[in-house]
């Protein structure tokens, strides 16, 4: 700065003009220079506040959406879970349930079996009651005290 207001006063100088007059005119310029540079200083720091400004707003955003997510996956994972066990229960339901229609469907051969032989074998004992005597106190279907009860299966079971 100093050479070209130095530069200044010597073409002042030099066309005889009055040295006073050219001062004034570079103090002139350095005042207007600098109240120029703080209204761009003033403006860039308003521009950095306004960012600053956003990135915050930014961020209060993107954690609400967060909390959310967070939210949302966690009632998911509480559903899934829940969803999970009950298919663990009716899985180990439908296994028992298996094992048993084939129980009772091999009674059932067992049975029709048993009931083809008896009546080749008790032709003529069915006349005079002996073989209802006999037959009376056994049941047909295994005599399971089990055939009635419900199924029950709990969480217990999927630890295995």
């Amino acid at each position: 700065m100093a050479s070209s207001s130095s530069t200044y006063r010597s073409s002042s100088s030099s066309d005889g003009g009055n040295p006073t007059d050219s001062v004034v005119a570079v103090d002139d310029r350095k005042r207007k220079r600098m109240l120029s540079n703080r209204e761009s200083a003033r403006r860039s720091r308003m521009r950095k506040q306004k960012h600053v400004d956003d990135l915050t707003a930014q961020i209060n955003q993107l954690s609400n959406d967060n909390r959310q997510i967070l939210t949302s996956l966690t009632v998911t994972t509480q559903l899934y879970m829940k969803i999970q066990a009950e298919n663990s229960i009716l899985t180990a339901q439908m296994s028992e349930l298996s094992t048993r229609l084939e129980a009772l469907n091999e009674i059932v051969d067992l049975v029709t079996t048993t009931n083809d032989q008896i009546d080749d074998r008790t032709v003529g004992i069915n006349c005079d009651g002996y073989y209802d005597e006999m037959m009376s106190g056994v049941n047909p279907w295994g005599g399971s005290v089990y055939y009635n009860q419900p199924i029950m299966a709990n969480d217990m079971m999927n630890m295995y």
